[in-house]
C-alpha cells in the first residue's frame, strides 16, 4: 500500500516538472526562458462575482455569435406570433388580419363603425369618447341638482361596484340614524379620520360630494376631554321637511344605476339585393387581444390534431364558446317579406328579445305577430332569453321574417289592402347594397 502511494506522489511531481528538455541544450540560455516566461506570468488576482458574470455572459454571446442558429418550427411560430403582436400595437388592423378579416377602406364597410349614444345629452359618440363625454356631462349637472349628480358620479366613476354598495350601505346608516335620532349631534358628525370612514366612504368618488349636497360641511371640532380639535362633516340639526327630504334622497341613492352609454343601432334599411349575405365588418366588432393574437397561433398548430381525435360534446362547447368571445358586437339584417332588408347594429351578448323589440319598433304594425328565423331554419320566438352569440348570430347574419300565417289569413279575409311593412320614415333613407 505504501509503495501505491510512493508511485502516485511520483507521477504528481513528473507532471508539475514541467516541459521536458533535451541533454544536448545549452544550459545558459534556460535561465533567460525562465525569466522571460516569469515576466509574462500576470499576477493572479480572483475576479469578483460580478466581473465572472460578466465574463461569462460575454462567452455566450461569442460563442452565440460563432454558432449558426439552427431555426426550427417553434422559432418560426413565436417570430411570427412576435410580429403579429408589434403589428397589431401600430394598428388595430391586426386584429382583423389574424382574422382573416381584409381591412377596408371605411366608404366599403356595411357598417362605418361602433357608435354610441350619451343618456344625458343625447350626444352620437365612438367607442374611445363615450366613458370621457359621460363623465363630463355628469359633472354639468352639478348646477342643476348636485345631489343627483353626486349619485351618478358615486355609480358610474367607480369601476368595483363591491365597494360601491358597501359605500351605499355605511351612508345609507348615517342617514338612517340621523332621521331616527335628529336632536342628538353625535348623529350627525362623521369623523374624517375614522377609519371606516377612510376605507369605505371617503375613497369612493362622488361620496364625499353627496355629503355635501345633502348639507354636511367640513368643520374642526374639540375632542371630549382633550385639549385638541380634529375635522368633522357636520350636519345641521334638521326639521321634519327636510329629513324627509334625505330620506328620499337616500332612497334615490340605494336605487340608482351605473350611466352607460346606449348602442346606437344605426338602423338603416336596404333594396332587395342579392348582396345581403355579404358582410364587411369594422375592427371594432373583434375582440382579440394581444394575449388572444398568442391563443390564436396556438389553435392553429393544433388543426390537424384536433381534427385527427375523436371529440366529446363537453369539448365542442368549449370551443364553441372561446369562438363566441372573439366577438364584441353583431351586425344583423332581416329579410322581410317583401325583399326589403333592415340592418341593425347589437351588442354579442344582448338577447334574442332585443332583436324582437328591434323590428317591432320598425314596424307600421308593431302589434301584429311575426316570427323571425335564423340561417339553417332555426325559429328564433323559442330562444328569446338566449343570447346572440348563443344563438351563431355573430358577427353578422341575415334573419328572415314571417308574419303569423293565422292572422295573415285573418287580415286577408277581411279585404285589408296590402300596406307596406316598414315605418315611412325608414324608407324615406332607404339605399342600395353595393
Amino acid at each position: 500500500m505504501k509503495k501505491f502511494f510512493d508511485d502516485i506522489k511520483r507521477d504528481v511531481k513528473f507532471k508539475s516538472a514541467g516541459p521536458g528538455k533535451k541533454l544536448t541544450e545549452d544550459a545558459s540560455t534556460k535561465p533567460q526562458v525562465m525569466q522571460s516566461s516569469a515576466k509574462k506570468q500576470p499576477h493572479h488576482v480572483t475576479p469578483t462575482e460580478g466581473a465572472q458574470r460578466a465574463g461569462a455572459a460575454a462567452l455566450a454571446r461569442i460563442e452565440q455569435q460563432q454558432r449558426p442558429k439552427v431555426h426550427t418550427s417553434q422559432d418560426a411560430i413565436r417570430n411570427q406570433v412576435k410580429r403579429e403582436l408589434e403589428a397589431e400595437a401600430a394598428a388595430t388592423a391586426a386584429a382583423n388580419e389574424s382574422c382573416n378579416v381584409p381591412v377596408k377602406d371605411s366608404g366599403s364597410l356595411s357598417v362605418s363603425g361602433i357608435y354610441f349614444i350619451c343618456p344625458l345629452t343625447g350626444s352620437k359618440l365612438t367607442k374611445s369618447e363615450r366613458e370621457h363625454c359621460i363623465k363630463e356631462a355628469i359633472l354639468m349637472t352639478f348646477a342643476e341638482d348636485p345631489v343627483e349628480a353626486s349619485i351618478m358620479m358615486i355609480h358610474t366613476f367607480n369601476k368595483d361596484q363591491e365597494k360601491v354598495k358597501a359605500a351605499v350601505d355605511i351612508v345609507s346608516k348615517y342617514i338612517d340614524n340621523i332621521c331616527a335620532n335628529p336632536t342628538e349631534e353625535k348623529y350627525r358628525k362623521i369623523k374624517v379620520s375614522n377609519k371606516i370612514f377612510q376605507e369605505r366612504v371617503s375613497c369612493v368618488e362622488g361620496c364625499p360630494e353627496y355629503l355635501q349636497a345633502l348639507g354636511f360641511e367640513k368643520t374642526m371640532l374639540p375632542i371630549d376631554g382633550q385639549d385638541t380639535s380634529e375635522e368633522f362633516w357636520l350636519l345641521a340639526e334638521q326639521d321634519d321637511g327636510s329629513l324627509e327630504q334625505i330620506k328620499k334622497r337616500r332612497d334615490q341613492l340605494k336605487k340608482a344605476e351605473p350611466v352607460r352609454a346606449r348602442l346606437d343601432r344605426q338602423t338603416q334599411a336596404f333594396r332587395p339585393s342579392p348582396n345581403a349575405t355579404h358582410f364587411d365588418l369594422p375592427s371594432d366588432f373583434y375582440n382579440l387581444t394581444a394575449e388572444e393574437l398568442k391563443r390564436e397561433q396556438h389553435l392553429k398548430s393544433e388543426i390537424v390534431e384536433r381534427n385527427a381525435m375523436l371529440r366529446t360534446k363537453a369539448m365542442r362547447e368549449k370551443e364553441e364558446q372561446r369562438e363566441r368571445r372573439k366577438y364584441n358586437y353583431a351586425l344583423l339584417r332581416v329579410r322581410l317579406p317583401d325583399g326589403i332588408l333592415l340592418q341593425g347594429t347589437f351588442l354579442a351578448r344582448e338577447r334574442v328579445s332585443a332583436l324582437y323589440q328591434f323590428v317591432r319598433e320598425s314596424l307600421v304594425d308593431d302589434w301584429q305577430p311575426f316570427e323571425l328565423m335564423a340561417p339553417g331554419g332555426r325559429k328564433l320566438n323559442e330562444d328569446e332569453d338566449m343570447a346572440l352569440n348563443e344563438c351563431s348570430l355573430v358577427p353578422a347574419a341575415v334573419v328572415t321574417f314571417s308574419w303569423d300565417e293565422a292572422v295573415l289569413a285573418d287580415i286577408a279575409a277581411a279585404g285589408k289592402q296590402k300596406m307596406s311593412v316598414l315605418k315611412p320614415d325608414l324608407l324615406e333613407t332607404i339605399k342600395t347594397l353595393s
